[in-house]
């Protein structure tokens, strides 16, 4: 049967429903307006490590979500740098370093309730040229199309580290089998994925959809710049004009 939505809301609903009447969800609970954690999170990560560009990656940037933690841990473990986006934004981006790290604290490391001990602030002019990301998803689609929680992070995120003059990188998530769908919608700014892994299997995109290269930066109010300082701070460094609130 084929899972069609006309909105990423209607597919987010769906999957949120989904995964907790047919008790795939994880802790925390419910999965409703989250990146959900799911039951096989940790074997969908690690399949990520198969890919080449996972497994010979030196820094990568991976999103503070629960189902992610494996992802994250498994990264330390492997000698690779972290880079963390903080919740919402609101302090920029974090590094864990494994080479500060005792292999036996990296559970903990790996887990942004216990990570404070290790994290390190990075400033935006300090992130480097990453070797690939990954983000967490509610929906996701064999061509490439993702919906997050609804708040655009990890789509600013990206378009950030392209204001930056960053390179453009694959993007990849793990996902539970049940939150690959047939289609939604999406926009300009959405970013893309070129590897989706679940619990059975691993997803490559042939043609994935374009990844954003810039901030929409008229998509953004003042009071959207005022709660994510590092946009104010990049607005500082590309000297871009203030958007009027929409």
């Amino acid at each position: 049967m084929r899972t069609d939505y006309s909105t990423k809301q209607a597919a987010r609903q769906a999957i949120w429903d989904r995964l907790m009447n047919e008790k795939l969800a994880a802790f925390p609970f419910p999965p409703h307006g989250r990146i959900p954690n799911f039951k096989g999170a940790k074997d969908a990560a690690l399949r990520l490590f198969d890919e080449p560009e996972w497994r010979d990656a030196k820094l990568i940037k991976v999103n503070p979500d629960s189902p992610q933690k494996y992802m994250r841990a498994e990264a330390l473990r492997r000698g690779i740098r972290v880079y963390v986006p903080t919740p919402r934004l609101k302090a920029g981006f974090l590094k864990l370093d494994p080479a500060k790290i005792p292999y036996d604290s990296i559970h903990d490391a790996s887990q942004m309730s216990k990570s404070g001990k290790w994290a390190e602030p990075v400033a935006l002019t300090d992130l480097p040229q990453l070797d690939a990301i990954v983000t967490g998803c509610v929906a996701v689609t064999d061509t490439g199309r993702r919906a997050g929680k609804g708040e655009g992070y990890s789509d600013i995120e990206y378009a950030i580290l392209r204001e930056l003059g960053h390179d453009a990188v694959p993007v990849a998530t793990n996902v539970n089998d049940v939150q690959v769908v047939n289609e939604f919608p999406i926009e300009s700014n959405d970013l893309p994925l070129t590897v989706i892994a679940t619990p059975t299997r691993t997803l490559r995109v042939d043609s994935p959809p374009q990844p954003p290269d810039r901030i929409e930066w008229d998509r953004l109010t003042t009071q959207g710049l005022e709660d994510m300082p590092v946009l104010k701070e990049l607005r500082t460094l590309k000297e871009k004009p203030l958007s009027a609130d929409i």
